[in-house]
């Protein structure tokens, strides 16, 4: 067995989920990805139960570009080793989809700008039925770091970049992301029009440079479009027990929680308290990814 191409990503969280007002932005996470592309089965078994690696080859054919070493496609397969709990909200296709394009990219010897990497998981992740808007904000936080605002209805994928920046700085905060049981509810387009105040309000806040409040407000309307009431508690627990910021993230059902570094009694309290309802081995203590430059947010 020969590894013909490797690629790397990583998770993200959500500032706000793109199916509220049509504007979607997420933060890059500390949570990492690798895909290998092989000439013969992985002895670890692939869990790929949507079939996105199969629409990542599709749509790589689709937009032209050529399998490596003149293999066809069921002369491929795949290893991704993830540390990011699929079907929670933490952008885990996205993340997978930009390795398997970067994997790709290594093995053809393809050199592809980040927004054409982007504009291809965003078709993947259509094509295998795994996003409602495309997750381009997703695919932008997994492929890059910081995090940027989107509007999903752009020309251009370039185009569509409203504002970016470094994100809260890394050592300054805890991120302390809560993965619970499968969602029981898939959103739908509809479900989210209720809530569009409290989405407005979430891209109000990432305007203004108040990611945290984003966080938030985001959080707190995505529990009324999934009817996570149980989110919503965990959350309600996590301010109470001093966090500065909490939220269920992408479509759930995750629950992200933000302390500041120098307080860690707050995640010690929520780990006791998640402890005491027997969710103690869903935690995952994380960080933000901060991108160079100057920033245009705050904390």
């Amino acid at each position: 067995m020969a590894i013909i191409g490797s690629g790397q990503a990583h998770g993200a969280c959500s500032l706000l989920h793109a199916a509220g007002t049509g504007y979607g932005s997420s933060i890059a996470l500390d949570i990492p990805v690798a895909v290998r592309l092989l000439d013969k089965p992985s002895k670890r078994e692939l869990n790929d139960p949507d079939g996105l690696l199969d629409s990542v080859i599709k749509i790589w054919l689709a937009n032209g570009y050529e399998l490596p070493n003149g293999l066809k496609q069921e002369d491929l397969f795949w290893a991704v080793a993830s540390k990011i709990p699929p079907r929670q909200g933490l952008k885990s296709s996205a993340a997978v989809s930009i390795a398997a394009l970067r994997s790709l990219c290594d093995a053809t010897g393809t050199d592809l700008e980040t927004h054409r990497l982007v504009e291809l998981s965003a078709q993947s992740q259509f094509d295998a039925g795994v996003s409602l808007t495309g997750s381009i904000d997703d695919a932008w936080a997994c492929a890059t770091e910081g995090w940027k605002l989107i509007d999903v209805n752009a020309e251009s994928i370039e185009d569509g970049v409203i504002m970016e920046g470094r994100g809260p700085e890394s050592d300054d905060w805890l991120v302390l992301i809560i993965s619970r049981d499968e969602r029981i509810k898939s959103p739908k387009l509809e479900d989210f029009q209720p809530y569009f105040s409290d989405f407005q309000q979430a891209l109000s806040a990432i305007q203004e440079g108040d990611l945290l409040n984003a966080i938030t407000w985001n959080g707190r309307a995505m529990s009324g479009v999934l009817d996570d009431y149980d989110g919503r508690r965990i959350s309600n627990d996590a301010f109470v027990n001093g966090a500065r910021a909490a939220g269920i993230s992408g479509s759930g059902p995750a629950v992200v929680i933000l302390s500041p570094s120098i307080t860690p009694q707050t995640i010690t309290r929520m780990k006791r308290i998640l402890k005491g309802k027997g969710k103690e081995s869903n935690i995952i203590e994380a960080k933000f990814l901060n991108s160079q430059g100057e920033d245009v947010d705050s904390d």
